[in-house]
């Protein structure tokens, strides 16, 4: 089971295509893409902490106390468990005094307290309160009083069984009359049941008003501790022979890696990143070996996407299974027979931004696949793996190749065959075209050269029709229509144009530009009109249609910016890579090191804070991900498993002075890589017979 996807802005809407809910855009016939609906409006958790470990989710307020209020609650695979859990202490709330992550699972929340008959201004009792995504909760009370205390502790608990989209609509219900059970309440509705049980067990249980009563006996510096666990209908859990494929994966899937320094930023944001990717970490219900990264929290917890693969291909220096398992869950959707469809990925459509259609998340994933199978194989994935995915990857590389052919000008349209033809979509396909075409030589089975072929007469036709000339240098545009229309709005998604792929001996592959056009486009995506101070604007500022909070409008999206400090670093433009890199460094640091999937392209000023976009998803997995990319862009690890050889190519600058990187994996074994205040790189640790190089 999964939590309910909820469609938001620039979240990907409408039926997948393909499907049987329509005809599938790019289907050999010109029609026009699925109308998405017009979203709700979400209630905004950028202030919220939220405790995820899914399918478990926890969302609370920085005062710790569940008033049932807008998506606050304990929720199970998208069903809100607990809606209500207010604390009091002779009839009063504590004073909240702060709410912390202790980790993606787990909240801390700290109150206070002044002991009844006290005239001083000073609190005797704390209040710790520590929750979890399941909804288990230890609570504790202290007391720093000289005297000894006896006070009536009071929990009001309640839930409307409501699901996550009816929460997320405002279409909740009422809260469900409880009854006694065991050493706490049990609430039944909609044909489910929860219950809440204590230790110690209440004094008292009132039924009605959904409340359990203790009497705290606190001596001098001593404590009172209840805990409280939540517990989902047993009838409604899944059947024995799924359940083990609906337990939380294990963390052999992401390596612990760690990075320290001179700045202490990235070892922060990296620890607190492969917590996140851990926690978005959710099982196929239907193939219990299959993990893949759920979207996001919130609001997009659904079936396996594009951004689970894209985040699986950024997180591949933590080890290659992630990547074989997102794969293999991607792959078992590919359409097959002998239309011209077969090998396609089907997706939904996505928000493109204020001047163009929605695009497709399935051509996305479809020109994904060969790339992160053959980089994974660079990074030491095992033969038995690839032998089962190369099929997939194939059929994905055949379709490719008729959907470039099909327009006879070697481009590849999107969504659907009438166009557009999008700058992104090109690059996407010229990588996966060279990276395909290296696999299948790599592994002898034919198809490489016409692959190649693919990607020249795509490179070709790219640099005649996207390239804009002006007086300041030139532009790539975002679009090109059937009619020779062109769209010149620059933005982030230009940073798709740096991003090659990896192929044998640590060698990049060819991109769609020359070399200066790629020094040109290194410059654009530096100037402010791009960065914001914070990360690359989704749109330019000086772009008609601009709107700082838009997806695709000026947003800025951390997966983006992820790939623009790689691309930059790995063409030599490092004083662009590391000027985004602090950006994104500053702005981890105002969101606790939790990057939400966007934020705000607002300029940033001095003394300034990135504005959260109210209906981010934090944490997410692209922007988890991402973080990582981003990071290990400083030591520039460029692996070839298969050649037995690794080498580190860091930025020259070393903006962040010495780093080092270690628990990462390269060939399966254990690997580390420092890089000196100079920007010189050292493997200090790798598998054995790996050749060495700098």
């Amino acid at each position: 089971m999964a939590l309910s996807p909820v469609p938001a802005p620039g979240r990907p809407t409408g039926h997948p295509l393909g499907s049987s809910s329509g005809r599938a855009a790019g289907a050999g016939t010109a029609v026009a893409p699925p109308r998405a609906p017009r979203p709700a409006e979400l209630p905004s958790v950028h202030g919220a902490l939220l405790c995820v470990a899914l399918p478990a989710l926890a969302v609370c307020a920085d005062h710790g106390q569940l008033t049932g209020e807008g998506p606050e609650g304990v929720y199970a695979a998208g069903r809100r468990l607990l809606s209500r859990c207010v604390l009091r202490v002779a009839g009063r709330e504590p004073v909240p005094l702060q709410g912390r992550m202790a980790a993606a699972d787990r909240a801390v929340f700290l109150g206070a307290l002044r002991v009844p008959g006290d005239s001083g201004p000073d609190p005797g009792l704390t209040v710790e309160r520590t929750r979890s995504a399941d909804g288990s909760e230890r609570i504790t009370l202290r007391s720093a009083v000289a005297r000894p205390l006896r006070l009536p502790v009071e929990l009001a608990l309640g839930t409307d069984l409501a699901d996550l989209g009816a929460v997320a609509s405002g279409r909740a219900g009422p809260e469900l009359t409880a009854s006694v059970h065991g050493t706490g309440l049990r609430w039944n509705g909609d044909g489910r049941s929860v219950a809440v049980t204590a230790d110690p067990p209440p004094m008292d249980s009132l039924a009605a008003a959904g409340v359990l009563r203790w009497e705290a006996e606190l001596v001098p510096g001593g404590t009172f501790t209840v805990r409280l666990r939540v517990h989902d209908d047993p009838a409604a859990r899944p059947t024995a022979a799924s359940s083990a494929g609906n337990g939380r994966p294990g963390g052999h899937l992401l390596a612990d890696a760690h990075a320290e320094g001179d700045d202490p930023r990235p070892g922060e944001l990296l620890r607190t990143s492969v917590e996140d990717l851990r926690a978005l970490l959710r099982r196929d219900p239907a193939h219990a070996a299959d993990v893949h990264l759920a979207a996001g929290v919130p609001w997009r917890c659904g079936p396996v996407t594009a951004e689970a693969l894209w985040a699986a291909r950024m997180v591949l220096p933590l080890g290659t299974r992630l990547a074989v398992t997102t794969l293999r869950a991607l792959g078992r959707t590919q359409l097959s027979g002998a239309g011209t469809e077969s090998g396609r990925i089907p997706g939904p459509l996505r928000d493109a931004g204020p001047h163009l259609p929605p695009r497709c998340t399935g051509i996305e994933a479809t020109l994904a696949f060969p790339v992160v199978l053959a980089e994974a194989r660079r990074w030491g994935l095992p033969t038995a793996d690839l032998e089962e995915l190369l099929p997939v990857a194939e059929r994905s590389l055949g379709w490719l190749r008729r959907a470039a052919g099909a327009n006879g000008n070697g481009l590849l349209p999107d969504p659907g065959p009438a166009g557009p033809w999008r700058a992104e979509t090109q690059a996407h396909a010229h990588r996966a075209a060279l990276l395909g075409a290296d696999l299948l030589d790599a592994c002898g089975r034919p198809g490489g050269d016409a692959l190649r072929d693919t990607a020249r007469t795509l490179r070709e036709r790219f640099r005649r029709e996207f390239w804009l000339d002006d007086r300041a240098g030139g532009r790539p545009a975002v679009a090109r229509g059937q009619d020779g229309r062109t769209w010149p709005h620059l933005g982030g998604w230009a940073a798709h144009l740096l991003d090659t792929g990896l192929l044998g001996g640590g060698r990049y592959a060819q991109g769609l530009l020359d070399r200066a056009e790629t020094e040109q486009v290194a410059r654009l995506l530096g100037t402010p009109a791009l960065d914001s101070g914070w990360g690359l604007r989704g749109l330019g500022a000086k772009e008609p249609g601009h709107n700082p909070f838009g997806h695709r409008a000026g947003a800025v999206r951390v997966h983006e910016t992820a790939v623009a400090v790689a691309g930059l670093s790995a063409a030599g433009h490092d004083k662009e890579a590391s000027a985004l890199l602090r950006g994104l460094l500053d702005a981890a640091a105002a969101f606790d090191h939790r990057l939400p999937e966007m934020y705000a392209g607002e300029q940033r000023t001095a003394g300034g804070r990135p504005v959260p976009h109210p209906a981010a998803c934090r944490p997410a997995a692209v922007a988890a991900a991402g973080a990582v990319h981003a990071l290990l862009a400083l030591a520039g690890v460029r692996p070839d498993a298969p050649g037995r050889s690794v080498s580190a190519h860091p930025l020259r600058s070393a903006p962040l002075g010495a780093i080092r990187f270690s628990g990462l994996v390269v060939a399966g074994e254990p690997f580390a890589v420092r890089v000196g205040r100079l920007g010189l790189g050292m493997v200090e640790e790798a598998a054995e017979g790996l050749q060495l190089g700098v």
